[in-house]
């Protein structure tokens, strides 16, 4: 997944507070859901969003399916965000 989709799925606010959730740690879509006033059909769409943009991954456990944030895609980012300052990032 490229930049501008990375950049696109974190504009919208609803999946930004969605990976706020998943700094607490892995949680269904169910537990996900309980949070906003949203249907789950468009909860189930806002994590595919994520999930394509690989900034979230999920994991299968019996008839579940848990989310966690992909903390990798983030330091792309922010090592991208980093040279745009003129700060270079010690591994470059």
């Amino acid at each position: 997944m490229g930049m501008n989709e990375t950049l696109k799925a974190i504009s919208d606010p609803v999946r930004r507070d969605i990976m706020n959730l998943l700094k607490g740690g892995k949680k269904s879509a169910g537990e996900i859901g309980e949070h906003f006033q949203l249907t789950g059909a468009t909860v189930s769409y806002h994590l595919s969003k994520l999930k394509a943009a690989d900034l979230i991954a999920e994991e299968r456990y019996k008839n579940f399916i848990y989310y966690q944030l992909n903390t990798s895609v983030f330091e792309e980012v922010l090592s991208w965000i980093y040279t745009l300052g003129g700060i270079r990032n010690e591994n470059d």
